[in-house]
């Protein structure tokens, strides 16, 4: 199979063009291309199928031709990834595969419109942020309370006093399975000056990530949230670089670079 590798903020993906469906994509192959050191190395599977094959999306296939069929580096399934979405586009565009003037992407966590700027960085409707209350992440021993943000994939953003720079995320916080059954991105981040904020993060199914785009979406939210300015345009430093959120009442943006970086084909088997 041919694939092609590519990254947004450094969160970076492998893209698997299997327009009719006909890949035997197994949880354990796609733990196995995401392997750094046996497979390809990736914090993710973007499959590119099309919308109208795909049946837990083809009521989207009259305004989307293209489902993003996401799976995490354990093989997990998710509903949706920010950063993913972008890299997605950025492979549709390259290949005459949708109109550069703005086209939407089907994902398991609904369609996401998207919009490509003139410095070529790439824009996500992301949708409007659900806040469902307060709950707390546990890590290295240490509490921190945070906001639990549903961006079509659950996620709780927790604003710290500790330089997140020198958090040790190698292993996964501690969250309450009870509010989150299912799992749960974490977002750690220190608020800097006005409208800005550093963040890592670790996400459910490929541990901590060099950005997250959902998170970010989340961090902003929760910086909002403590700020009393609910909407407005917020800076998010990741790991790898910089992304743009922007809240307003309706819905929220994410914007930030996307780019393939190298394609070959897939010898890996289960």
């Amino acid at each position: 199979m041919r694939f092609l590798k590519g990254h947004g903020t450094e969160n970076d993906f492998v893209i698997l063009p299997d327009f009719d469906g006909e890949a035997d994509l197994s949880a354990a192959l796609v733990a196995k291309i995401c392997d750094r050191r046996a497979g390809i190395g990736a914090d993710g599977v973007l499959r590119v199928v099309r919308t109208k094959l795909s049946p837990e999306v083809a009521q989207h296939a009259g305004v989307s031709e293209w489902f993003m069929d996401y799976r995490n580096a354990d093989g997990s399934m998710a509903e949706m990834c920010g950063n993913g979405t972008r890299v997605f586009a950025r492979y549709l565009l390259d290949n005459g595969l949708a109109d550069p003037s703005g086209f939407a992407v089907a994902t398991r966590g609904g369609l996401r419109s998207i919009h490509v700027e003139a410095n070529g960085d790439i824009t996500v409707d992301m949708g409007k942020p659900v806040v469902h209350g307060e709950s707390v992440a546990t890590v290295n021993g240490h509490e921190y309370t945070g906001l639990h943000v549903d961006m079509g994939n659950p996620h709780l953003a927790c604003a710290i006093g500790d330089p997140v720079v020198q958090l040790d995320l190698h292993y996964q916080p501690g969250f309450d399975t009870t509010i989150f059954p299912a799992g749960v991105n974490i977002e750690l981040f220190n608020p800097v000056g006005t409208a800005r904020a550093v963040m890592r993060v670790y996400e459910r199914g490929s541990g901590e990530t060099r950005a997250c785009g959902t998170g970010a979406v989340a961090t902003a939210v929760a910086a909002a949230h403590l700020s009393g300015d609910t909407t407005g345009t917020w800076a998010i430093e990741v790991q790898g670089g910089t992304l743009t959120v922007i809240l307003d009442k309706d819905t929220s943006y994410l914007s930030g670079p996307a780019v393939i970086v190298a394609s070959g084909e897939l010898m890996l088997a289960e």
